[in-house]
């Protein structure tokens, strides 16, 4: 198929695109390579996905719509929407960087679909949308209407819009909520990233909230799994919906539109994520303990049972798996 993948350059559209790739698909990337963290990292990304003669990439700005319309003028069998300004708590510091990236990023590749609809776009949201809700596990059905973050809200946000879309020009929309993603070629601003950085030069790490955290921590192999099990898995037009329907299903009563969870359904406490990393090292880590942060929630925890009726696939990677094998990569990367 040919498939657009918006932030190939970034953690999960790169692993994504990688996938893709590697079964036969032509990708076409694009990335507006921002500053947010290093961007040597993301110029390494895109490095191996340009060894695959069937990736071709831009890096323009999704704000740039005039950039994007020129990419998207022959269409998409499939759209992966992964470019946005990321991470909880930069948007404190640059609220506006996530207006423009998130919201009118979002909207001008939701107005180009709009044109040209792919059999099935899916879009990056976040367990962060979940804010203060206060019962766990997060079901897709719960309500998300009160966001700690303006991150939280925008991606909210791109849900809404995204729906009014589906409904108004049926475009097949999944929404794609992570949970806590790590593995090898991650962002410098994730925890494990932090935590490795730091223990490898004998400087503390920090943990807030005393280290009382629980996070449903979810392995990169098992969110692109997922993510290529549900491509085929559009939602039904309502014309064509099946009868009974998927018990818990999202999907919208008006629109072709639903919303997934990805997590590994199993929160793990900040403390044993630690004490894998110290064991993955050979190293102890001098702990730091901090007030929780503004925005922060003690605990995400993801209920899976949808992407599981849906794809008969669930999240499995144990972070004693899953962060050996973010080490092994990091001290290769780093000649750490």
């Amino acid at each position: 198929m040919r498939v657009l993948v918006t932030g190939t350059a970034g953690f999960i559209g790169f692993h994504l695109a990688r996938r893709l790739l590697a079964r036969g698909d032509e990708v076409v990337g694009v990335d507006g390579f921002t500053p947010y963290y290093d961007l040597s990292l993301k110029r390494a990304r895109q490095a191996e996905l340009e060894r695959h003669q069937a990736f071709r990439s831009h890096e323009i700005l999704l704000e740039d719509l005039a950039a994007l319309t020129q990419v998207f003028e022959t269409g998409f069998d499939l759209v992966y929407h992964f470019a946005a300004q990321a991470g909880v708590r930069y948007s404190l510091e640059n609220p506006r960087a996530y207006v423009d990236a998130n919201l009118v990023g979002t909207y001008n590749l939701l107005e180009l679909m709009r044109h040209k609809p792919p059999r099935h776009a899916l879009l990056a949201s976040t367990s962060s949308v979940y804010g203060a809700n206060a019962s766990i596990p997060f079901f897709e059905t719960d309500h998300a209407d009160h966001p700690l973050t303006f991150y939280a809200a925008t991606k909210k946000a791109n849900e809404e819009m995204a729906h009014a879309y589906s409904h108004l020009f049926k475009i097949p929309v999944t929404m794609l909520r992570f949970f806590t993603v790590y593995g090898p070629w991650g962002r410098p601003d994730m925890a494990l990233f932090k935590f490795v950085s730091a223990m490898l030069a004998d400087r503390p790490i920090d943990l807030y909230n005393y280290g009382k955290m629980r996070r449903d921590f979810t392995f990169i192999d098992d969110l692109v799994e997922a993510m290529v099990r549900l491509a085929p898995v559009a939602p039904p037009h309502l014309s064509t919906r099946p009868q009974p329907a998927i018990e818990g299903d999202s999907l919208s009563p008006q629109a072709p539109w639903r919303v997934v969870n990805i997590g590994a359904g199993s929160p793990i406490d900040l403390e044993a994520f630690v004490e894998a990393t110290e064991l993955a090292l050979g190293c102890k880590a001098q702990r730091n303990y901090m007030d929780m942060q503004q925005g922060d929630v003690p605990v995400t925890f993801a209920n899976t049972d949808l992407l599981f009726r849906l794809t008969g696939y669930r999240p499995a990677t144990s972070i004693h798996d899953g962060v050996p094998v973010f080490v092994e990569w990091y001290r290769d990367y780093f000649r750490a």
